[in-house]
């Protein structure tokens, strides 16, 4: 059995088409919602919408920690409230997750923005580089990866940010995979902050990560 790990803060203006999309698709499935302190309707609309839900400290790690900590399926899939599957995902994570060579291994989609701008298909290349060359993909991404594999790697970190790279890095390379299919992620972030921008910090951040600034200081960046 699959369980689907969402993070939610404030997204009552997006989750409810998202749960839609995964309640309608063809897989056993529990959709789990890590709720960080929610103050507008959110939790009344997944209540609505039949919905389980967690409550946990706010910070993406932490929700993301506490969900796979509540969750029932020998399978987890982790994805943010502004990402949803695109065409074909069930196949491609059955797939994955019928195959017992990948019981040590985790696997990720294909990014995409929904924005039909060069601007958004030049990010999806830079992403797609990224994935391959460093092997770093981020959790709009999604992230699947089974329960065992889970455990043995001590989970997500209850960290303010860089949850899902400091989370991969604990994986080698020839065990972390990119499924044939889109992760369709929202591009609202960059068109209010720029496509030249908002990728200059992110970079910004994961190379000072990586140098070793503490992410208490990295986050007040990103902010």
């Amino acid at each position: 059995m699959l369980s689907i790990v969402i993070p939610v803060l404030n997204e009552g203006f997006r989750i409810e088409a998202i749960l839609s999309r995964l309640q309608d698709a063809d897989l056993d499935c529990e959709i789990l919602i890590a709720d960080g302190g929610s103050d507008d309707g959110t939790m009344e609309l997944l209540t609505r919408k039949g919905a389980r839900v967690v409550s946990a400290p706010r910070g993406r790690g932490s929700q993301m920690a506490k969900g796979a900590e509540r969750a029932i399926g020998n399978w987890l899939l982790f994805l943010h409230a502004d990402t949803h599957p695109g065409p074909g995902w069930t196949t491609v994570i059955k797939r994955f997750m019928a195959d017992p060579d990948n019981r040590f291994r985790a696997a990720y989609f294909t990014f995409a923005l929904d924005d039909p701008s060069p601007d958004a298909r030049r990010i999806e290349k830079m992403v797609h580089w990224r994935c391959q060359t460093l092997g770093l993909p981020y959790g709009d991404q999604g992230f699947l990866i089974s329960r065992d594999f889970y455990d043995r790697l001590d989970g997500y970190q209850p960290i303010a940010l860089m949850e899902d790279v400091e989370m991969v890095s604990r994986i080698k390379n020839h065990r972390l995979e990119q499924l044939p299919a889109i992760a369709v992620t929202s591009a609202e972030r960059y068109q209010r902050d720029g496509y030249l921008l908002r990728p200059a910090r992110n970079l910004l951040c994961l190379a000072l990560y990586f140098v070793g600034i503490p992410v208490t200081v990295l986050e007040k960046i990103y902010r």
